[in-house]
């Protein structure tokens, strides 16, 4: 999913009031001029699963109605390898008009100069109403590359037909009683699908310690995954995905976790809560039995941590069409868009002013509720190859089929070092 740097302080406040009531491009967008050549296409990427196909479809007729010149070609990328794909159009001729990418990856790309500096447009998409969480990360040195989309954290999407029929009427609160709880469930049922790559959710156990997937002492960086804490928290996520039949060796991309518990035999998942619209989207029938709840912390009195992540729009400054790619972000950040996308997928919108587009939703609740113990990657440009080299999925793999934690976790922790104290 998707990174925001420092955004959980900012949704944990915006979401409880709604539901309880380096340099780029200076490339700049005018406005598109008219054309007897026919419409302009415009190739625009969307990263897998950020959306249903009816958001996407809504949002592409509403698009089409409002610029008759216009004609979206909105292509689906994958998330693996998706940071070298990036960087690659960026170096090119043939670049997208415009890119979904993660939050804390803006600064990286921005760095290469190949995106568009697009600082004289925050006024008009009235970015003073920005969620400050979401607008900084895409903003290097004064200027604003990367254009805040929406922000998620994860939570547990879970059968609730299956927990009913195991005897659990409330959702757990603790570590502890989530395991007893897990271990309840019927024979027959898978009591919990976890892959065992899923570092998003490692971090947050990781963060329940007190450790960290890296640190700086201001002047190199040093990996985390070599300390006590670390392997506490690769303990409970092994603990935690014995309980479940879920692979050790691929994430909750490979496959589909939602199509795995659209099986109607899978009592839990974890997931930002618009995964839900995927479940709905393979297996109807699950309509009305699906629900949500912050991951249990070690105590009742907080939540478990999680990572906060979200989406930027970028335009690349190789694209040709600089004022035509400008109207689709336009549209992206704007009211139609962001007040469908945040009641069909759960997600955070990126104005304060649209948060009331939550109100009453059981998954934005759940996901509320996790924010107030957000945290995010490690604040520097090469996180991404960090990410981009699987250092962390590949040290789980080895621990969850029998490998030493702490040796396991030296070994990543120096490949991290070595990674973060690059110089560019």
């Amino acid at each position: 999913m998707r990174r925001v740097a420092a955004a959980a302080a900012l949704l944990a406040p915006v979401l409880a009031t709604v539901l309880s009531a380096c340099s780029g491009s200076t490339k700049d967008a005018a406005a598109p001029a008219a054309s007897s050549a026919g419409p302009v296409k415009l190739t625009v990427w969307f990263m897998k699963d950020s959306f249903t196909d009816d958001v996407i479809d809504r949002f592409k007729a509403g698009f089409a109605k409002d610029h008759s010149g216009l004609a979206l070609d909105i292509q689906i990328q994958e998330w693996d390898g998706i940071g070298q794909k990036v960087t690659s159009a960026l170096a090119s001729n043939d670049a997208p008009d415009v890119i979904e990418v993660g939050n804390t990856q803006v600064a990286e790309y921005a760095a290469s100069g190949g995106v568009t500096d697009l600082t004289g447009k925050t006024t008009e998409l009235q970015g003073a109403d920005w969620l400050p969480g979401l607008a900084e990360p895409g903003k290097i040195d004064g200027k604003q590359y990367g254009i805040p989309w929406y922000a998620a954290n994860r939570v547990v999407i879970y059968n609730k037909d299956l927990f009913a029929k195991a005897g659990i009427t409330t959702p757990p609160a603790t570590r502890d009683e989530w395991v007893a709880d897990t271990t309840k469930l019927n024979k027959g049922v898978q009591r919990i699908y976890l892959p065992g790559q899923n570092w998003y959710t490692l971090a947050g156990f990781i963060w329940d310690e007190g450790g960290d997937l890296a640190t700086s002492d201001g002047t190199a960086w040093k990996g985390g995954l070599d300390t006590p804490q670390a392997a506490a928290g690769i303990g409970f996520y092994k603990e935690l995905q014995a309980l479940g039949k879920g692979p050790k060796d691929s994430d909750e991309a490979n496959p589909p976790q939602a199509d795995v518990f659209a099986k109607g035999d899978v009592a839990q998942l974890i997931s930002a809560p618009g995964g839900a619209g995927a479940i709905l989207k393979a297996n109807p029938a699950l309509e009305g039995k699906i629900g949500f709840f912050p991951i249990p912390g070690k105590t009742a009195d907080k939540p478990g941590a999680v990572f906060t992540g979200g989406s930027d729009l970028i335009i690349p400054a190789a694209s040709t069409h600089q004022a035509e790619a400008y109207e689709v972000v336009k549209a992206l950040a704007g009211e139609a868009f962001q007040t469908d996308m945040a009641k069909a997928m759960s997600y955070v919108p990126n104005r304060v002013a649209y948060a009331s587009a939550l109100a009453g939703n059981e998954g934005a609740e759940a996901m509320a509720k996790g924010a107030a113990n957000g945290h995010t990657t490690p604040n520097t440009p090469n996180w991404g190859a960090v990410e981009a080299k699987n250092v962390i999925k590949d040290y789980m793999t080895k621990v969850l089929t029998g490998g030493d934690p702490q040796a396991e976790g030296t070994k990543a922790s120096q490949v991290i070092a070595e990674i973060l104290n690059t110089k560019s």
